[in-house]
């Protein structure tokens, strides 16, 4: 599946468990394989949730977060189940999902964020993560400098720039994901605000690398915009892989809606690590 392009792997473990190990989820991650930036494994909710979705990156590491695969996962538990909204159980806290009334568009319930330091986490003791105090490049003329720092289950660092396509976030994106800055890595974003209810953001993913879309890198860079009084509480958020509407309400929580797609199904021999198609573009 994929959703505006970042692209799934999802197993079914909720009748027989699955387990790769990481070096198997890199070798299906592989363009040359199924060829996927996360591995969503399907589960029986401890909790009495719809489902427990377990994510590992493309490196094998496990992560507690994923917003486009949300929406992909509440798509199809609600399309298993005939209902309008779904609960996803994650290691992040339990999310729901919205059927929208629009072909495959699904919202997300994404929880409320969090800015204090430790919960992001940062290395070191910031007041006011609206804007800490990290850079890279020249001490006299970074490259860039003051990213606002965020938790939306998982670390996010933004940097605002006036053009995101301007700044080689392949390589700087993996520098800045280890700094020390961050004890468990982060997602690294480049952020533009265009208008009070629009913004351009691109991604370096912990784990992943650069992406077609990151769900909770959009999240995160819109409650940061709106931190900053820079934006609405209603945003269109456009990624390479095209735009998400992200709101956050009064409530704190974040409310995420875009696309989702199956490319298609198929089957993996966890012992050959062969696999097969059976059925392309199973929406």
């Amino acid at each position: 599946m994929n959703g505006l392009g970042n692209r799934f792997a999802v197993f079914d473990a909720r009748e027989r468990p699955v387990r790769l190990a990481p070096e198997a989820i890199r070798a299906l991650g592989d363009d040359g394989a199924i060829g996927f930036d996360q591995m969503i494994t399907l589960e029986r909710s401890p909790r009495n949730a719809d489902v427990f979705m377990r994510i590992h990156n493309k490196d094998g590491g496990e992560v507690d977060a994923c917003g486009n695969a949300t929406r992909c996962v509440g798509w199809l538990v609600m399309g298993e189940s005939g209902r309008k909204t779904v609960a996803i159980e994650t290691n992040a806290g339990l999310l729901g999902a919205f059927d929208t009334g629009a072909p495959e568009m699904v919202k997300v319930d994404m929880g409320k964020p969090r800015f204090g330091w430790r919960e992001i986490p940062l290395s070191q003791p910031f007041d006011d993560t609206r804007a800490i105090d990290l850079s890279f490049g020249p001490v006299d003329a970074p490259i860039l400098s003051s990213p606002s720092a965020v938790s939306m289950g998982n670390p996010h660092a933004i940097f605002w720039v006036d053009d995101v396509e301007a700044i080689d976030l392949v390589r700087i994106g993996p520098i800045l994901e280890h700094h020390p800055m961050f004890p468990e890595r982060a997602n690294i974003s480049l952020a533009h605000v265009t208008a009070r209810d629009a913004i351009t953001v691109k991604t370096w993913e912990r784990g992943v690398g650069i992406t077609l879309a990151c769900g909770t890198a959009a999240c995160a860079a819109a409650v940061a915009a709106m931190r900053k009084g820079v934006c609405d509480h209603a945003v269109t958020v456009t990624l390479p892989g095209g735009p998400l509407r992200i709101e956050w309400r009064e409530d704190g929580h974040v409310m995420m809606t875009g696309p989702v797609e199956t490319e298609f199904v198929g089957l993996v021999d966890p012992e050959t690590l062969r696999w097969s198609a059976t059925e392309k573009g199973a929406a």
